[in-house]
């Protein structure tokens, strides 16, 4: 059974000082003894009642924020706030060190006796830890039975992705091998090492939809995170033990299961030493050696709910060796790098390698060596421990083409779909989709331009079909497309006629 100490505090209080109030005299007897509290009478709680209350979430010191499992059992005070043994006795010995007369405080400006009814509920669940079962062994999300096979990841990625075959092959067997490491984890003296990934690519080829599919896929925790916000302890900006704090509330505040979860450091590029600087580097080197012993592995005191050590939440700790950690970033100008490390073998003479051989070369990105990504400004000890290293392709006209049709989540089966509710088919010709994929290609953001030249000429289209129920289909033209035409609108039960929009 479990023992609950209730301390009528607040009441004691405003009693002892109504009486000091009352009397003119201001002696010894009219000041609180608070040796008296530590003689109130305990209150016991069945068990049954505990797992009435229990939610499944530990307590949380109110004075230290310290969970039950780091400060031990905590004591119920009223209005559901919980203090811990440990802060509870320093109180006490203050207070029997610290004589205090109250009716000297109730008359000084400024000071007010709190109301622990204000307090009541006061801690979100988001800053409360998910209590571990004793006794129960810790357990793998993924049982090992049950990892897909790399073939198997890859043809799942290929439903959502078009393209990127071989990104999509090497990420396939690294989060299969990162598995395997997790469910093997005691099983021998043979340790495996960490499979951390560092995707290399331009803006809007996929990097970030890559991993939110291969999270959604193996159905395990994923935190998505800038580095742009990271900065150096201390500094102006998120802590780099935050990556993991967002994990965390991924997992719904389970230590094991974000033990064994994603997390995506996207614009890991914008991080690179600064060149030529002769100021302190808060956020470019200093975070890249911040982030060392999370890559590698190690147990780190994480905020629970909250960006920042300093901010009044719990802390609790997390174990980041079975984290797996993948970076991306667009690494603008490395490509300027590559060709000047391969230009360095151009010389004079009929044989000889000319200066411009790579600058029509549509994936020059492809080449990246390590030596390359140390130029541009990642630290030696930062790549060493990401060590699979794999490109994304530019999207040309193909690619943007088969990307606004075939995957499941397509843009144009949306906006079929949205059509359909109004009971109206919505069609593309080829000419058209040729026609949107040439636009992209000229805003030179990837795939993120489909969606905003859709929605420009989709507009005046979804705007009127609501004001016919005549309209039985509408096809998308090239000349609409490009602005110098118009749909083609079938009525039910008619030919195609074009309409003005």
């Amino acid at each position: 059974m479990f023992i609950k100490t209730s301390l009528v505090v607040a009441k004691r209080m405003s009693y002892n000082v109504s009486r000091m109030k009352n009397k003119k005299g201001n002696d010894m007897s009219d000041r609180i003894d608070f040796k008296e509290i530590d003689d109130k009478i305990v209150e016991v709680k069945t068990s049954t009642e505990e797992d009435k209350d229990d939610d499944g979430y530990e307590k949380i010191c109110f004075l230290c924020h310290r969970s039950e499992s780091t400060a031990g059992k905590m004591i119920d005070l009223p209005n559901n706030i919980c203090v811990c043994q440990d802060c509870l006795q320093k109180s006490f010995d203050t207070m029997n060190n610290m004589p205090i007369d109250f009716s000297q405080l109730s008359n000084t400006p400024g000071i007010h006796f709190m109301n622990l009814s204000d307090f009541e509920n006061m801690m979100p669940k988001k800053q409360k830890i998910k209590k571990k079962k004793e006794g129960e062994p810790k357990k793998p999300i993924i049982n090992i039975k049950d990892i897909p096979a790399p073939h198997k990841i890859k043809a799942q990625l290929d439903e959502y992705v078009v393209g990127q075959e071989h990104a999509k092959k090497a990420m396939a067997v690294a989060v299969y091998n990162h598995y395997k490491r997790v469910a093997t984890d005691t099983m021998d003296d043979i340790e495996i090492e960490k499979s951390n990934m560092l995707m290399i690519g331009p803006t809007g080829s996929g990097k970030t939809y890559l991993v939110k599919t291969l999270a959604k896929l193996l159905d395990v925790p994923l935190a998505i995170t800038d580095a742009t916000s990271l900065t150096e302890a201390g500094y102006i900006g998120d802590d780099i033990e935050s990556v993991v704090s967002k994990l965390l509330a991924a997992a719904d505040n389970d230590v094991e299961k974000a033990e064994q979860g994603i997390i995506f450091i996207d614009e890991i590029d914008k991080i690179a030493k600064k060149r030529n600087s002769s100021q302190r580097d808060v956020s470019g080197e200093s975070v890249q050696q911040g982030l060392l012993k999370l890559l590698e592995g190690s147990e780190v005191e994480v905020p629970v709910g909250a960006n920042s050590k300093n901010a009044m939440v719990p802390l609790t700790t997390v174990n980041t060796k079975n984290i797996l950690f993948i970076c991306g970033g667009a690494f603008p100008d490395l490509e300027n790098i590559i060709k000047e490390r391969l230009n360095k073998q151009s010389s004079m003479g009929f044989i000889a390698d000319l200066k411009d051989k790579y600058d029509k070369e549509k994936n020059l990105i492809s080449k990246v060596t390590v030596e390359d990504l140390r130029k541009f400004g990642m630290i030696p000890e930062f790549i060493g421990r990401l060590p699979i290293i794999f490109t994304l392709q530019g999207l040309d006209e193909d690619m943007l083409v088969k990307i606004l049709r075939e995957p499941k989540n397509a843009i144009l089966k949306q906006y079929q779909k949205l059509l359909s509710l109004d009971e109206v088919k919505l069609e593309f010709s080829e000419d058209a989709l040729r026609a949107i994929a040439v636009k992209a290609m000229k805003k030179d953001t990837g795939a993120r331009a489909l969606r905003s030249i859709i929605e420009e000429f989709m507009l005046d289209i979804m705007y009127e079909i609501p004001k016919d129920d005549n309209i039985g289909i509408v096809t998308i033209t090239k000349e609409y497309v490009e602005g110098t035409g118009a749909p083609m609108i079938t009525m039910r039960g008619q030919a195609k006629l074009p309409v003005n929009s």
